[in-house]
């Protein structure tokens, strides 16, 4: 059963448990609100590809079947945004960093502000869109056969959760709603109409953000705070990790340069090079390059582990480990070439 994040609450000292995928676009969320907390925090990777947030032990965890789910002493709390609030008013002593400024504050009011404008993005649609219409995008990071597999991933997983519904009676009100909510998210995110306005709601959000990130560049910090200029002021909020996760996600599916690439939108542009280099950010999220193999290569073993014995188990590795090769081999490539023309450039010209 969720929490909400106002009620009685177990000492902080209480363990921390969090349910998620990395690449869950929720997920890194809260673990980069973790990190920069630097909270202790028990991870288990629940993976979405294999459907382990479809088994009836996560489905009783969190009915919805959805992750993030962070567990603390007797609160399970199961939605991202309800997570980090948590988080946030929990663990208010005085060696753990805020991110949000105290109330009644302008810089509290312009945190939340973006925080929503940001959270408010459909990034569930973005990533299926773009996997389901590849030519929206330009220099995509997902290979060309996601299409095809995400589509019969999507039937694949209708049945399943059909098949589970009738084998666990006390979660068949949970499995079918997941199933129609399934259906309806398929039949949105592959409709073009649809993801050219969102696209086009995406631009003007961005605008907004381009336009604040300016003002920052424009005030002068105080004399010896040391402190950097984030997107709501001279410190790192819950808006800096709304923005920061979105430019990641935006940049592996291939929106970069439509947004901020070629001279568009330049603080933008300098702001996800900032964010590239801070630490937190690099140890949650790492190289958008990596990705694909570190999505792939886990999920290959997991089903060797689960499927051993049967012939479907090693078809299915081999095939997924072939991906993972191929993506290697791709982002290998790409690297070789650039170092070579850099080297060309150097010594030919």
């Amino acid at each position: 059963m969720s929490e909400d994040p106002g009620s009685v609450r177990p000492p902080p000292g209480e363990q921390l448990i969090l349910y998620h995928w990395t690449h869950s676009f929720t997920s890194q969320k809260v673990r980069l609100v973790i990190a920069e907390k630097a909270l202790k925090c028990e991870e288990h990777d629940v993976s979405l590809p294999l459907s382990e947030h479809n088994e009836p032990w996560f489905m009783r965890l969190n009915p919805s079947g959805e992750v993030p789910v962070l567990v603390h002493g007797e609160n399970i709390i199961c939605e991202a945004t309800q997570i980090i609030d948590y988080l946030e008013q929990t663990f208010t002593d005085e060696k753990t960093p805020r991110l949000v400024p105290d109330e009644g504050s302008i810089y509290h009011i312009r945190v939340q502000h973006y925080r929503e404008l940001l959270d408010s993005l459909p990034m569930d649609a973005y990533t299926h869109g773009c996997i389901l219409h590849p030519e929206l995008t330009v220099d995509s990071m997902i290979p060309a056969y996601a299409t095809s597999r995400i589509r019969s991933q999507i039937g694949s997983t209708e049945s399943e959760l059909k098949k589970l519904a009738q084998e666990n009676p006390d979660l068949e009100d949970a499995y079918i709603a997941k199933q129609k909510r399934l259906k309806t998210k398929l039949m949105e995110h592959d409709n073009l109409k649809y993801l050219k306005k969102i696209l086009d709601e995406l631009e003007k959000v961005l605008d907004q953000v381009e336009t604040e990130l300016q003002r920052r560049s424009e005030e002068t910090p105080e004399e010896g705070s040391g402190s950097e200029s984030w997107l709501c002021g001279q410190f790192f909020s819950l808006a800096d990790v709304s923005l920061a996760v979105t430019l990641h996600r935006l940049k592996f599916l291939g929106f970069a340069r439509r947004n901020w690439g070629n001279g568009k939108r330049p603080n933008l542009e300098a702001y996800y090079e900032r964010i590239l280099q801070r630490k937190t950010f690099s140890q949650v999220l790492g190289n958008v390059n990596n990705i694909l193999i570190s999505a792939v290569l886990p999920t290959a073993f997991r089903v060797a582990k689960k499927r051993a014995p049967s012939i479907l188990g090693t078809t299915v590795m081999m095939g997924l480990l072939a991906g993972a090769g191929y993506i290697f081999f791709l982002c290998v490539r790409k690297r070789l070439f650039n170092a070579f023309s850099s080297f060309r450039s150097k010594h030919f010209f």
